[in-house]
């Protein structure tokens, strides 16, 4: 019978991983393509999601250009965009895209305390006007698969029409690979720094 609460995903649940990195002699020739457009993409290597999604070389390349714009080149701000990810993690219980993302939210320059205040389940209150109103956007969405007249009023006056059609995507597509990291139990990066996520306090 599955976990009520299924966080320990990926390296830190018992059976390993089930959808590791193919030996490069077993990989087809897509595979190995698409494998290479991502050395030679911002991201530099095959590793998280792409690793399970290489089953599937073409859906691989989509997710992946999908993925690229909503991190790299979207209209939000990149502590909007960290913070919104690590909501997501926070809500999938995904190991790898939090202990990706918790530092480059640091980084970018969500407070440390909401951070930390998020990783252990609370609602962080270090946070900027715009960084509120994306986490009670992000936060809604995930929970009531929607959000209300006021949630989604506040995000147009802060983000835009635009910004609020990628800020939600950016949600989605998150959900998406962590959920699908959670099926294939893809651990975190063996370079990951920082705690990672616990159960939710019961």
């Amino acid at each position: 019978m599955p976990d009520a609460f299924p966080l320990s995903q990926g390296h830190a649940r018992p059976g390993g991983e089930r959808l590791p990195l193919p030996p490069e002699a077993a990989m087809t020739p897509q595979q190995r393509a698409a494998a290479q457009a991502l050395i030679d993409g911002p991201r530099k290597g095959v590793y998280g999601p792409f690793l399970p999604l290489l089953r599937s070389p073409v859906l691989l390349d989509r997710v992946a250009k999908m993925g690229e714009y909503l991190r790299f080149e979207s209209v939000l701000d990149a502590r909007i965009r960290e913070l919104a990810t690590c909501a997501v993690a926070r809500h999938t219980g995904n190991q790898f895209e939090w202990t990706m993302h918790a530092p480059l939210a640091a980084k970018a320059g969500v407070a440390e305390a909401a951070i930390e205040a998020l990783r252990v389940g609370a609602r962080p209150k270090q946070l900027a006007a715009d960084e509120e109103v994306a986490l009670d956007f992000a936060r809604e969405l995930l929970q009531t698969q929607g959000v209300c007249d006021p949630t989604y009023a506040s995000a147009r006056a802060a983000f835009g029409e635009q910004g609020v059609v990628e800020l939600a995507s950016l949600i989605g597509y998150f959900a998406m690979v962590c959920w699908l990291m959670n099926v294939a139990r893809t651990p975190a990066q063996a370079s990951a720094s920082g705690p990672g996520l616990d159960a939710f306090p019961s």
